[in-house]
């Protein structure tokens, strides 16, 4: 791992996702960092691997991408997700249980990461167990006291790998919150306001919560970004899909590396729409982006 400043941190779940066509390095942080880099920012996947083939593969490929990683080894095998694309390209995912990822550990050298970390994001999937959430709390508790330093919290609601403990916790530490439409209905439903309109649910949110931003995607119907007293809408793109892996990644990755290169809240929200449509055109979660989009 490098010795950069002001490093964006992709933090918890890094496999294999296992399409139809084969096998692909997956997991949300892996993407978000794989991404970032592309924009040019020092970025640093932090997950955990098996002593096994498939993670020795993992290490490869993040290698042969350039991709900044700190990975501990532990003994659980290399996660896996098992990916079934419908017929909308929508994917259907079988994640499996006690695996490396649940299990990173917090070292000395996650630590002064952390206190070189301008930016981060991470999930509600990666903290489904107690290692890795544990871990995940106290790198966030090592991070820089600033108030430009970016805390991401992407809900990511799968398999009932989630519960309303996690998401409190959660949504008390971050200042940028992400999350789509079947999310938040999920999460007003558990947070007890089921009965009002999506925006109504994202300024309670917001507030309640102090945010900075409040990041919703709603697919085919566009995105917004709420910020204090103002919201960005943006349409989503027409285009042709070939699978929707990652494309939410790459555009909290793109989104994210755009406010830190200082572009304002729409022109930034603009970039990261155009970024995720592109995505959904190539197959995986990390294609290489035309220079066009990362200027």
């Amino acid at each position: 791992m490098k010795a950069n400043k002001d490093i964006v941190v992709g933090m918890g779940e890094a496999l294999w996702d296992v399409l139809p066509e084969g096998k692909k390095i997956g997991g949300a942080p892996a993407n978000f960092a794989y991404h970032v880099k592309q924009f040019g920012l020092p970025s640093v996947v932090v997950s955990a691997i098996g002593d096994d083939p498939l993670g020795a593969e993992i290490m490869e490929n993040f290698d042969a991408k350039e991709l900044d990683h700190l990975i501990e080894t532990v003994p659980y095998p290399t996660g896996t997700v098992q990916v079934e694309i419908d017929q909308a390209g929508i994917p259907q995912y079988d994640i499996k249980e006690n695996v490396a990822w649940d299990n990173i550990p917090y070292t000395d050298k996650l630590e002064a990461l952390a206190k070189n970390t301008h930016a981060v994001c991470f999930g509600s999937l990666a903290q489904r167990n107690v290692v890795s959430r544990q871990t995940i709390n106290r790198f966030l508790d090592a991070m820089p006291d600033n108030p430009d330093t970016l805390i991401v919290f992407d809900v990511n609601l799968r398999q009932g790998f989630y519960n309303k403990d996690i998401l409190c916790n959660s949504m008390e530490r971050c200042n940028i919150l992400k999350i789509n439409d079947e999310e938040l209905v999920t999460v007003s439903r558990m947070f007890g306001y089921p009965g009002i309109d999506l925006q109504d649910k994202c300024w309670i949110l917001l507030g309640k919560y102090n945010l900075k931003m409040l990041i919703l995607t709603c697919g085919i119907n566009g995105s917004y970004v709420f910020t204090p007293g103002k919201i960005s809408f943006q349409p989503t793109p027409t285009v042709e899909v070939a699978d929707t892996v990652g494309a939410g990644d790459s555009f909290t990755a793109a989104f994210i590396s755009c406010i830190l290169r200082g572009m304002s809240v729409e022109d930034a929200h603009k970039r990261a729409v155009e970024v995720s449509a592109y995505v959904c055109t190539q197959q995986g979660a990390m294609p290489k982006l035309p220079e066009r989009l990362l200027k």
